[in-house]
């Protein structure tokens, strides 16, 4: 229920702040002893043509979230959690093949498919998760869509894994209750143009495989992180992703939306001081001597937008027993994003949190933070990501390839030797028998 009421408010809020806006400006007018008969006139006779308009935009923004619904209602959700294997001697490159080959838009193949069924990319939830210390991986998918395909890429990329299909939710634990519960809640992304990458495997020169004692995984500083709860505290971290590609009418979609590769590629040419063709002068004394860093950083853009890519949205939530809170704990959870940030191209910071009053108006009674909580709490369980911040979007989702999520969520290997990333005691676990292999 309350996801509908947010859904019905995001469209109708448009509409609601142009209505205000011209209340107050007849306000003005009439305050100004202008005559607002000719006003009136004009706004009723060129109604037949703008009135249905807005309802259409109105009805058919409820029309698809309401059969977009009940598609994914349709397919199902399961949480995998994932247990590490004793070695683990492949670079996140395996992690990146994984998704590459779970990567689904759900094509559609006709208007019915879309507007009638709602067929639309699903979401897939990576998390990280410290339960009083104990640090596991869990990745939430759709029963029908990526659950067998992703558990076979595993199996396969990770020999020795173990995926365990939870029957109760991790979450289950903590119900809203603000006389049990405290938590604080963030929406991370990047800070920049999403086709600028952050820092990936192959910057930190996992790619070519150096031994083992000589690697340095970036997801280290995290799982450090999430080992140091104490026993009464949560800490959930998830990676909302979205199937990123182009969208038109058939894909439902009004507006027409491009992949994040064209951005790219001007980016590309403006650094390059490319003309509007993307050809450049003629005259090789005419073309611009480049520096090492802007050759380094078209590579690493160029490389970054040739990939699968996804929509991500990260959030992160500290919980914890009402009246024990450290505020010590918030810190290292955001500076353990950093070891991705890269000089020059992009970084991943804070977008929203929900200790924070964006409101003009001050929030005396709090009730409009503990919302805000509540809400947090309930979208995490659901793997729903909403932008809270509807004006300037700036905690809205941004473009990942998968190089980039495989750097920040894989199977760390035997270097991770933090307590509480356990391990399963056997070396080699063989894949289930019966899992489908081919297309899904």
């Amino acid at each position: 229920m309350q996801k509908i009421f947010r859904e019905t408010v995001r469209v109708l809020a448009p509409f609601v702040l142009l209505l205000a806006s011209l209340i107050f400006l007849f306000a003005m007018m009439n305050f100004l002893g202008a005559d607002l008969k000719p006003v009136f006139t004009i706004i009723v006779v060129t109604s037949p043509v703008w009135l249905p308009i807005a309802l259409f935009h109105i009805a058919f923004e409820q029309w698809m979230w309401s059969v977009e619904d009940m598609f994914r209602y349709k397919q199902g959700r399961t949480t995998l959690r994932i247990k590490l294997p004793q070695e683990v001697f492949k670079s996140p490159e395996a992690m990146e093949s994984v998704l590459s080959q779970v990567w689904n838009i759900n094509s559609r193949d006709n208007l019915m498919q879309t507007y009638l069924d709602g067929k639309h990319p699903l979401v897939m939830s990576l998390e990280l998760v410290s339960i009083g210390g104990e640090v596991r991986f869990y990745a939430s998918v759709t029963t029908a869509k990526v659950k067998n395909a992703f558990e076979s890429q595993l199996y396969a990329q990770y020999p020795g894994v173990e995926v365990i299909e939870e029957e109760i939710d991790y979450t289950a634990e903590v119900q809203w209750d603000p006389d049990k519960w405290d938590l604080i809640s963030f929406h991370l992304n990047k800070k920049k143009e999403e086709y600028l990458p952050l820092k990936s495997y192959i910057d930190f020169g996992l790619d070519k495989l150096p031994k083992e004692e000589e690697k340095f995984d970036p997801m280290s500083p995290m799982l450090e992180y999430l080992n140091s709860a104490k026993p009464h505290e949560r800490v959930w971290i998830q990676f909302l992703c979205t199937p990123h590609d182009a969208m038109g009418f058939k894909e439902g979609k009004l507006k027409p939306t491009t992949t994040w590769a064209e951005a790219g590629k001007k980016e590309i040419d403006k650094i390059m001081k490319r003309d509007a063709s993307g050809t450049g002068p003629d005259d090789s004394e005419n073309r611009p001597m480049l520096t090492q860093p802007e050759r380094d950083k078209i590579t690493a853009i160029d490389r970054n937008i040739s990939k699968y890519a996804y929509s991500v949205g990260i959030r992160a939530i500290y919980i914890t027993e009402n009246g024990k809170f450290d505020p010590n704990m918030i810190s290292p959870l955001l500076r353990s994003f950093s070891q991705y940030d890269i000089l020059g191209r992009n970084a991943i910071g804070v977008r929203w949190r929900t200790d924070y009053n964006y409101m003009f108006f001050q929030d005396i009674t709090g009730k409009r933070k503990l919302a805000a909580k509540q809400r947090e709490l309930e979208y995490y369980k659901s793997r729903y990501y909403v932008k809270e911040e509807k004006l300037s979007g700036v905690d809205d989702e941004k473009v990942f390839s998968v190089e980039e999520l495989a750097t920040i969520w894989h199977l760390p290997g035997s270097t991770i030797v933090t307590p509480g990333v356990s391990r399963i005691e056997s070396t080699r676990r063989e894949a289930p028998t019966n899992l489908p292999t081919g297309n899904f």
